[in-house]
């Protein structure tokens, strides 16, 4: 009981239980996949956490202060301690300033690396066995028309985030995330393997994407609304969970969020397990 009271009582270590649980309330907004806009080339949840981490370095590395400096306070310990309170301030605007404006731009955001994974879709059949290729070509051949109509309903929201736009974009992007799904369910029945694999990579990018994109559009969105959206989607994610490569949908976060890899591994999961929960 002495040690728990010390940590919070003494100056220095006081200053790192907060650190800490800073760390650790970023750590659980990453993983719900909350990123608080962008900071630089990674989000603000990512520099908060960053920042905290490294003052905690600083304060494992100080010698321990003698009992003057405990009485009368340090001038690099308030520095500290005016740190953690920066980051606090950072975490609390960030989190006053989500709204359905950023995660609508986050959305949008997503589009020129859907149009990509729609291209690379496109060229996958000149890869495949000619007999493999007809399957794969039938199973993809809407995803063109469903990516621009989704990146319009996308663009449109950002402009306008009015219920009537979030419906169609609710409905637009369970519609891509059905086809998806049952693309993925026809490139099961590609017979060689290469051609399998080359088949359910192309389709794993747009799949990762769509649902991406699916997960924000819930957020802004009533829980009558994600309950009629899940009514609507007949294939679940567990039909398709063994045909997905979690590493590479990981990869593909990771690289769109600027975090590390094992965050957007958390990411996807959750994200995931959010969906499974609403009925997806």
């Amino acid at each position: 009981m002495n040690v728990i009271s010390n940590i919070w009582n003494h100056p220095k270590t006081s200053a790192a239980g907060l650190l800490i649980a800073v760390v650790a309330i970023a750590g659980v907004l990453s993983q719900q996949g909350i990123s608080l806009g962008r900071a630089g080339t990674g989000t603000v949840v990512s520099l908060v956490a960053a920042i905290a981490t490294a003052l905690l370095g600083l304060l494992a590395r100080d010698p321990a202060a003698t009992a003057s400096e405990q009485a009368s306070g340090s001038v690099s310990q308030q520095t500290k301690l005016g740190a953690v309170m920066l980051i606090a301030l950072l975490l609390s605007s960030s989190l006053t300033g989500c709204s359905a404006a950023s995660v609508a731009q986050d959305i949008v955001n997503w589009t020129p690396s859907l149009e990509s994974a729609v291209a690379t879709v496109d060229s996958t059949a000149a890869l495949l066995a000619p007999a493999d290729a007809p399957i794969f070509t039938t199973a993809t051949a809407g995803f063109d028309a469903t990516a621009n109509l989704l990146e319009a309903q996308a663009k449109a929201y950002l402009a306008n985030p009015s219920a009537s736009v979030l419906a169609q974009l609710q409905t637009q992007v369970v519609t891509f995330q059905q086809q998806v799904n049952s693309s993925l369910l026809a490139a099961v029945k590609i017979v060689d393997s290469a051609s399998q694999k080359h088949a359910l990579q192309a389709i794993e990018a747009v799949s990762t994407i769509v649902n991406a994109m699916l997960a924000l559009v819930e957020s802004v969105s009533s829980k009558a609304a994600v309950a009629q959206m899940a009514r609507a989607a007949q294939i679940k994610i567990a039909a398709v969970e063994p045909l997905i490569d979690r590493n590479a949908s990981a990869a593909l976060v990771a690289a769109h969020y600027g975090e590390p890899l094992a965050a957007a591994r958390i990411h996807v999961a959750n994200a995931e397990l959010a969906e499974r929960r609403t009925g997806f």
